[in-house]
């Protein structure tokens, strides 16, 4: 049976800043307000999942060692914030099921790590984000963006730490 709660993020534009095909561990920047979120989400018992297109890779821009070197930096940041990552997903490709808006990397997490897709939220600056969280089942999806004037998402945020107040909701929402 599901019961873990996951907060799902995007990665480039959500939680580092995009600066395209971003894969420098010397690139990385956070997204103001991220942490905050992070840490918020982890204290209420959500798992942090990130799910994140990287077509770099199949581009030839970067390699998967470069990825994976880049993950690893992006974990021991959080690390040292005091918030662990319960995962991180890739997709590496052009197109395919795990390819977001496609949700198979959100469905992957969910028979990964039994999570209750309903009680989870999402987070990320694309509509492809939200399209791919909401064909996966996910409960709450949010945009972060600036200039969005429209999206399938439950609201638009300008500042990830617009959706703190949201997970106290989300949580007493999940006990009924």
């Amino acid at each position: 049976m599901a019961d873990r709660r996951a907060l799902f993020l995007d990665r480039d534009g959500t939680i580092n800043e995009d600066g395209r095909y971003v894969y420098r561990p010397e690139d990385f920047r956070w997204v103001p307000g991220i942490v905050d979120l992070c840490r918020a989400a982890d204290e209420a018992g959500y798992g942090l999942v990130v799910i994140t297109n990287q077509s770099g890779i199949a581009r030839g821009y970067y390699t998967e060692e470069d990825y994976e070197r880049f993950t690893r930096h992006m974990k021991n940041l959080f690390a040292a914030e005091g918030i662990a990552l319960l995962d991180v997903l890739h997709c590496p490709l052009l197109e395919g099921g795990d390819r977001k808006p496609a949700p198979g990397l959100f469905l992957k997490a969910r028979g990964r790590w039994g999570i209750d897709m309903a009680a989870s939220l999402s987070l990320g600056d694309s509509e492809r984000d939200v399209e791919a969280a909401l064909a996966a089942g996910v409960g709450r999806n949010y945009l972060l963006s600036r200039d969005a004037a429209a999206s399938r998402a439950d609201a638009i945020l300008s500042d990830p730490r617009a959706l703190i107040p949201l997970l106290a909701r989300a949580e007493s929402h999940s006990q009924f």
